[in-house]
């Protein structure tokens, strides 16, 4: 194999690769050797055809993936050899088009080598970490939460009629052409008024009616209904008012404790208290992380690879394009083309991601096994009833494995940073830790 350097500008790298057609060809009868043991042919034992018959036969087929192996082989030998990592797949192209077999091949190859990333001292790294402790307002303003979360409901008097909010159990029975249709009907259904679980117009028809009477319920269901016999129809439901209830919130004591699964109110305080302090641990960590990136954005300086911040450029462009466009569900629309804000953020980005990359190998940070199932299974609750098939898609998929595991693998860098910089805890209110985490989202 001969390697001649064509390009070396900045990160741009240019080779051209001859393998010899010697190579070539040892590949390909080391292919059919290892095969020949289980190659049948007319008029010959099963592991008894001649090689030459054999290469006559498969040589053509065989040497497509000789080719491909020897160059991918000359690739990987000249990366080691030259301690190169390219930034994206390289760009192969075979040179001398009229090749045939017994010709050497001529490859030319050109990628972008990611650049020598200069050391951090971390331990000079000068962060602040926000402390909030849950007081007593906050405590008791998420037990009123859980106390209308709890709300039971209680018969009114009869001759009161259902308002907004009330829960009202009913008989009812849907007809479209005077015709009953299939699921619309159902017997003592409670039904809060106001929670739009039914189709527009039907909960407010509702409004003012009392037990024990009957009331003819009349809607239309929306175009665009997920049954198509009834989408745009109109319709008839014929209910009976069965009971009409107002709603009231619970006592906050020690029987509502019982129904979260604490021992009495002093243990569900306890309880409020620490998920408050991890929600508002969780809060500090964002506005901590963003300050850290700051620093090492300032800090450290070194030449980018034109295609990642391209890439992320263009990524960028596109992704806020589409939220400023959200009738657009395809990409079915004019070219975008990425500002000089987009290029800006597509360059911090690509820069920190290289950075934490590095200070993350170099560290031997690893996502385990156990994490990514974790991080699979919290992805799959948002396909409710699909959690199998996506689990089964992502063992599959590559890139999407690499999506789940890139923000694991950011988090354990940036804590393995926090742990050796230099860190002032501050003790603030809610409020402020509130102000800061805005602060960020402006941003």
């Amino acid at each position: 194999m001969q390697v001649t350097e064509t390009l070396n500008e900045g990160l741009k790298r240019g080779y051209t690769i001859t393998l010899p057609a010697s190579e070539l060809d040892s590949t390909v009868n080391d292919k059919l050797k290892e095969a020949q043991p289980e190659i049948e042919m007319k008029g010959f034992r099963k592991g008894k055809v001649p090689m030459a018959l054999l290469k006559k036969q498969y040589g053509d087929r065989v040497l497509g993936e000789a080719l491909q192996e020897t160059i991918d082989g000359a690739m990987s030998a000249h990366f080691e050899e030259c301690g190169d990592r390219p930034a994206m797949q390289p760009e192969v192209k075979m040179t001398n088009e009229a090749w045939k077999p017994g010709d050497d091949v001529e490859v030319a190859m050109s990628y972008e080598a990611l650049p020598d990333i200069p050391e951090v001292d971390m331990k000079s790294l000068k962060l602040e970490k926000m402390v909030a402790k849950a007081d007593e307002a906050a405590v008791d303003e998420a037990l009123g939460s859980l106390a209308e979360n709890a709300q039971s409901f209680k018969s009114r008097k009869p001759h009161v009629g259902a308002k907004d909010g009330d829960q009202i159990v009913i008989d009812f029975l849907g007809k479209v052409d005077g015709e009953p249709f299939e699921g619309g009907a159902a017997e003592d259904y409670p039904l809060v008024l106001g929670s739009n679980s039914f189709i527009p117009g039907f909960e407010e028809q509702l409004v003012g009616a009392k037990v024990d009477t009957d009331v003819n319920v009349e809607v239309t269901f929306p175009e665009e209904y997920g049954a198509e016999n009834l989408a745009g129809k109109a319709a008839v439901f014929e209910c009976k008012i069965k009971a009409v209830k107002k709603p009231v919130t619970a006592k906050i004591d020690d029987e509502m404790a019982k129904q979260f699964g604490a021992e009495d109110l002093a243990a569900l305080r306890t309880q409020v208290t620490e998920r408050l302090e991890a929600e508002y641990a969780g809060a500090a960590r964002a506005v901590q992380k963003r300050a850290l990136l700051d620093v090492l954005d300032e800090k450290v300086s070194f030449e980018l690879p034109p295609s990642l911040v391209g890439a992320e450029a263009n990524q960028i462009a596109h992704q806020l394009w589409h939220e400023e466009n959200p009738d657009v569900e395809g990409h079915d629309h004019p070219e975008i083309e990425p500002t000089d804000e987009h290029n800006s953020l597509a360059e911090r980005r690509v820069k920190l991601g290289l950075l934490l990359a590095e200070l993350g190998r170099k560290a031997e940070v690893e996502v385990s096994d156990a994490e990514m199932t974790q991080a699979i299974m919290n992805a799959a609750r948002q396909y409710p009833g699909q959690e199998r098939q996506f689990f089964e898609f992502v063992q599959q998929n590559q890139q999407m494995q690499q999506q789940l595991r890139a923000p694991l693998f950011e988090d354990k860098v940036v804590d393995y940073v926090f742990e050796l910089a230099d860190v002032t805890e501050n003790e603030v209110s809610k409020d402020d830790l509130q102000k800061a985490v805005e602060a960020l989202e402006e941003e």
